[in-house]
């Protein structure tokens, strides 16, 4: 009998039907990535929620998003009652795993911190890439992007919420004609089609997104005190409504696993492990940019001792130089309904090494829920030959735990107290807004003296006749042609503070404008 880690590794299930081979994954190969696929209700989850559980007990932390709400079980030990239980029991008894019932370490989290922690990051730590992914912009519009965060980097304007973002785009606006010259053409319909993008964003809730504090990948990546790997879970049920979103917010978690850690070569067993259920939103109607991107990452964070686990309905959803580099697979079955759907099965059974005991399409087609065709790395890195298995009972509880537990866990676990306040700090919204104030109060100034200064002119010329005791008994003609001179002088010393005035204006009517739209769309 072995356990949830066995000799070898991570016991993932054995054979049936007088096969008697046990499937274990090599913990030294589990950073070269896998997939786990298969149609609706045939146990990918039950797969997802068995390799977290033998991850965290060999003390790897681990991430996943959790579509439908059924991993939270993970916190809470199975029951040893009922006619679950009966069927755990005579499956492990047909592998020859030794069922023992516990809970495990989990911290919930929740991009709109409902039903987790808050996740956050910033405008800026996002960049103008995955922004302009997120917000489906075209190459004009990304383009316009991309000068926004030059601009707020050359002036140190930080970006850290939407606020900030649309209070820069209003800046490089004003600041249209400057910018063009140097940085190509900056088309005021273009800043209009993002602020647009924008608020749509912020309707499906993405303001919680972006903002401080921001999520440091390191409390991610502990242990608890008897050794286990912290297991995060991310509740994706509502985040699902918003598949760009989501899909963008693990692209860049994977993005920053992949700049921050270093490189540690071939470890002994993974860092961290990365579980990317609905793999397919990642790839559907994504820009080449964006694909080279995130075969780079799944290429190179190997070496940094990160595992990417790619979960989907259909290996097709995965594109061939990422499928190619997805080292542990498990296949749960196809259905062939279609014609497309038998291609997708012929292709799918071409992945894996034969086994001269059965026909890899026939076995993908025929294995039941809890079943898979299964292939893992073997020493040297060469990939296993393929075997139908029955997949292991979970330890922990199948299916979710009720809401007053999962408040429980979240009250108990300190990531509340850094998580949970938002802070709002002085950033490009702020200072851009304090520009504005001190240009409009600057022109009110100058407009005080411009008025003011006839009046202070024919006093001083009075002060001046008083010292010099000159009598006021002048002709009527020098009277009048002193008047005319004064009524020139004033009219040319009005003129120049007009003038002034106006030119200080333009500057400051613009910030005054951006100011007042800065305010308008404040994020919350």
């Amino acid at each position: 009998m072995t356990g949830v880690l066995s000799e070898s590794g991570i016991f993932i299930g054995g054979g049936d039907d007088g096969y008697d081979v046990a499937q274990n994954m090599l913990l030294e190969y589990a950073n070269r990535h896998g997939l786990i696929a298969g149609a609706t209700g045939t146990g990918k989850t039950v797969t997802l929620q068995i390799m977290a559980e033998a991850f965290s007990a060999a003390g790897v932390p681990v991430f996943m998003a959790d579509i439908k709400g059924d991993l939270s079980g993970l916190a809470k030990a199975g029951s040893a009652e009922g006619k679950l239980h009966d069927a755990f029991n005579k499956r492990s008894q047909t592998i020859g795993f030794d069922l023992s019932y516990r809970a495990f370490p989990v911290t919930f989290w929740d991009v709109f911190g409902q039903q987790g922690h808050p996740v956050r990051t910033t405008i800026s730590e996002m960049g103008p890439l995955l922004l302009a992914r997120l917000l489906e912009l075209t190459d004009a519009q990304e383009g316009v992007l991309n000068i926004a965060f030059h601009l707020a980097d050359s002036e140190g304007l930080a970006l850290l919420d939407l606020g900030d973002l649309r209070a820069m785009l209003v800046h490089v606006g004003e600041r249209a004609d400057e910018l063009s010259l140097r940085y190509g053409n900056v088309d005021a319909r273009s800043i209009g089609a993002i602020q647009r993008a924008l608020l749509v964003l912020e309707n499906q809730g993405a303001a919680d997104f972006f903002g401080e504090p921001a999520l440091d990948l390191i409390d991610m990546m502990s242990v608890d005190a008897n050794g286990q790997g912290q297991i995060n879970i991310l509740a994706a049920n509502v985040l699902m409504n918003s598949p760009r979103l989501y899909a963008t917010f693990l692209l860049w978690l994977m993005s920053e696993l992949f700049e921050t850690l270093p490189e540690v070569g071939n470890p002994d067993r993974p860092k961290f492990v990365f579980f990317f259920d609905e793999a397919h939103l990642l790839f559907e109607d994504a820009p080449k940019a964006l694909l080279n991107k995130v075969e780079q990452v799944a290429r190179l964070i190997r070496s940094k001792g990160v595992g990417i686990y790619f979960i989907t309905q259909n290996p097709a959803d995965v594109p061939d130089d990422i499928l190619g580099q997805l080292g542990n697979r498990v296949q749960h079955a196809l259905r062939a309904f279609t014609a497309r759907d038998q291609r997708d099965l012929k292709r799918a059974a071409e992945n894996y090494r034969p086994n001269p005991r059965f026909a890899t399409e026939d076995a993908i087609k025929e294995v039941g829920t809890g079943e898979a065709v299964t292939s893992f790395l073997e020493r040297k890195g060469v990939p296993g030959m393929v075997e139908r298995t029955l997949i292991r009972p979970p330890c922990s509880q199948l299916g979710p735990i009720t809401l007053a537990e999962r408040q429980k866990i979240m009250q108990d676990n300190a990531m509340g107290a850094k998580y949970n306040l938002r802070v709002d700090r002085e950033s490009a919204q702020e200072i851009l807004q304090k520009r504005a104030d001190m240009a409009a109060a600057e022109v009110a100034r100058v407009e005080q003296d411009a008025a003011e200064m006839p009046e202070r002119s024919l006093k001083l010329r009075e002060f001046n006749r008083a010292r010099r005791f000159e009598p006021n008994t002048v002709s009527a003609s020098k009277v009048k042609t002193s008047k005319s001179r004064s009524s020139r002088s004033d009219s040319v010393m009005q003129a120049f503070g007009k003038s002034f005035a106006r030119q200080l204006g333009t500057k400051t009517g613009q910030a005054l404008v951006r100011g007042v739209l800065g305010s308008l769309f404040k994020s919350r």
